[in-house]
């Protein structure tokens, strides 16, 4: 019962943080294993977005709140803030495959994005993951994550696609060191690098 009230109270923070006047695009940073049943996860991830077109790169932060419901199935709040853009959002993973040393699962989620130039949006996003481990403490990951917005007041959909590898290093039980790097597949993508740390309670 406490896991819970944290994870339900881990969620609001990451979302009220997200609708704070400051900005953010959402990352993988995680294996294809889904949380252990019963456990929270706390996953906070310093992010640059790289710049495109001769723009700016965009340093922010990107964080997770989750949550085990079953042995292969969690539930996720997401959060990405950076200069004029912030992003929030939920997600449900479900470990599809689960053999020898491969592993292999499947998200599907909703968010929002706020952007401070007006092209607001909102939209669904799904992710394709895979997962193995060449050794006891790391596991290396490759996923395919695309997202689908629509932007407010407008006509206008876009579609933005990454190609994701990344690594997770288990410190201790508990926590987790991560890193991956976001290839952008489409011209409405930015690639992106991200690097943190995930707690388990």
């Amino acid at each position: 019962m406490l896991k819970t009230i944290v994870a339900i109270l881990a969620a609001t923070v990451f979302l009220v943080a997200a609708v704070a006047e400051v900005s953010a695009q959402d990352v993988l940073m995680n294996s294809a294993e889904t949380i252990n049943q019963g456990n929270i996860k706390l996953a906070l991830f310093p992010t640059v977005l790289f710049g495109k077109n001769g723009g700016d790169s965009l340093w922010g932060v990107a964080g997770r709140a989750g949550y085990g419901l079953t042995p292969r199935f969690d539930i996720e709040a997401k959060a990405g803030i950076f200069k004029d853009l912030k992003y929030f959002g939920v997600d449900a993973e479900y470990w599809l495959f689960h053999g020898g040393n491969a592993n292999v699962s499947v998200a599907l989620g909703a968010h929002m994005t706020d952007s401070r130039g007006g092209a607001d949006s909102s939209g669904i996003d799904t992710s394709l993951l895979f997962s193995t481990k060449p050794a006891n403490r790391l596991e290396l990951y490759g996923g395919l994550k695309l997202a689908f917005d629509s932007v407010k007041n407008s006509d206008q959909n876009v579609t933005r696609a990454h190609l994701v590898p990344g690594l997770e290093y288990r410190i201790s039980d508990n926590l987790d060191f991560l890193a991956e790097f976001g290839i952008a597949l489409n011209d409405n993508s930015r690639s992106y690098a991200s690097v943190g740390l995930a707690l388990y309670l």
